[in-house]
């Protein structure tokens, strides 16, 4: 099963949503309706390469990202 979860409420809910992953669910986090994310389970991995390669795909397919947006991410949810 997957969760889909808001960035927000990832942070606040991070060791129970590790707890989820962990019992094999899979948990989608989004900024907006946009998913950016997705935890899963490191042994349902072939290797950390598959990871790192899974991921370089999806930044290339994204684009650059730039100061401003890493920023917003960084201050998103602060008061």
């Amino acid at each position: 099963m997957t969760i889909n979860v808001k960035v927000g409420e990832a942070k606040t809910h991070l060791c129970d949503l590790l707890a989820k992953v962990e019992a094999g669910e899979d948990v989608v986090i989004s900024r907006g309706n946009q998913p950016v994310a997705r935890l899963v389970r490191m042994s349902d991995r072939k290797s950390v390469q598959d990871a790192v390669d899974a991921i370089r795909a999806s930044r290339k397919s994204n684009g650059r990202v730039t100061t401003e947006e890493i920023l917003e991410w960084r201050d998103e949810g602060r008061k």
